[in-house]
């Protein structure tokens, strides 16, 4: 795993935190900013996901 990876996944669980918090909390502005961490993780991961990806193919020419 890479840095980004991580980091997306680590992002991506303290949205999904925060998004239940503002569930439970009857918060709509934690809810929302959980949500769109969330997503932020998301990307990010994928995004160190293709780095993978494509370090893996350029190491096994």
């Amino acid at each position: 795993m890479n840095k980004d990876q991580i980091k997306g996944r680590v992002e991506e669980a303290k949205g999904k935190v925060k998004e239940a918090a503002g569930i439970i909390l009857d918060d709509e502005g934690l809810e929302i900013e959980g949500n769109v961490q969330k997503n932020v993780g998301k990307v990010q991961a994928g995004f160190g996901d293709i780095k993978k990806d494509i370090k893996d193919i350029t190491e096994n020419k």
